[in-house]
């Protein structure tokens, strides 16, 4: 990207010039400063998966950078017959990194899960979007362990069709983060669409095919809640 702004800076220099004197110089350093930012970013994102702690800038302008580049990794992807959902898959994992290297802590009450209806039992009669309550914990799909995992920690735990009524639980509870279970199409939007909010992204599995009776790794999940919640008593995780 910095190679192809030279290259059109090089191009531009002569009508420029006819403009006025200064304009090459003013504009050159434009594409040199844009360069130098995405550089910056991409330093970030390096040093986060490295392990290094990340500084709230580097995490901000970073994650800027990924959403910048994120296209055109589909695109790249395309050409070199790389799957659109492994490129996804990426794009979350380095989302993760960039959350754990906040090392961020939230009172319980303040982390939301977020899962989609499809891990509910296609069967079952007690349906559970917008209120986990109704579920009976009869054990048959995993939406029961996620309302003893509410019960366990305090944490908010909403079960949406899309994600017009996920925005909705979002705009409703105000959490200050989010442990997200959803495929790699909707994590990767949904992480797009409440940063700066950090939001930890689990795939969730697909045992029977996208989108039906699905499950989740729910000793992961556990661990994600651990990692995120504070320990009120002494003010620490």
């Amino acid at each position: 990207m910095g190679a192809a702004g030279y290259a059109l800076w090089r191009i531009m220099v002569p009508g420029l010039a006819q403009l006025h004197p200064i304009l090459p110089q003013v504009v050159g350093i434009v594409v040199l400063v844009l360069t130098a930012a995405l550089f910056v970013g991409i330093g970030g994102i390096v040093l986060a998966i490295l392990g290094f702690p990340t500084i709230r800038f580097f995490y901000f302008w970073a994650w800027n950078v990924i959403n910048l580049i994120y296209p055109i990794a589909i695109f790249l992807g395309k050409m070199m017959h790389i799957s659109k959902g492994r490129v996804e898959q990426s794009f979350i994992e380095v989302s993760n990194h960039l959350v754990r290297r906040q090392h961020i802590k939230v009172p319980a009450d303040k982390l939301m899960i977020l899962t989609p209806h499809c891990l509910q039992l296609d069967t079952c009669p007690f349906k559970v979007t917008r209120d986990i309550h109704n579920c009976h914990q009869c054990g048959r799909c995993g939406v029961g362990d996620l309302l003893s995992l509410s019960q366990k920690y305090g944490v908010h735990v909403y079960i949406v069709t899309g994600g017009t009524l996920a925005r909705q639980a979002v705009k409703k509870v105000r959490p200050k983060a989010i442990l997200a279970v959803a495929c790699e199409r909707d994590l990767t939007s949904g992480i797009q669409d409440v940063f700066p909010m950090p939001v930890i992204g689990v795939l969730n599995q697909r045992p029977n095919g996208p989108c039906f009776n699905t499950c989740v790794d729910m000793a992961r999940v556990e661990e994600e809640i651990k990692s995120f919640i504070l320990d009120e008593e002494n003010g620490h995780a």
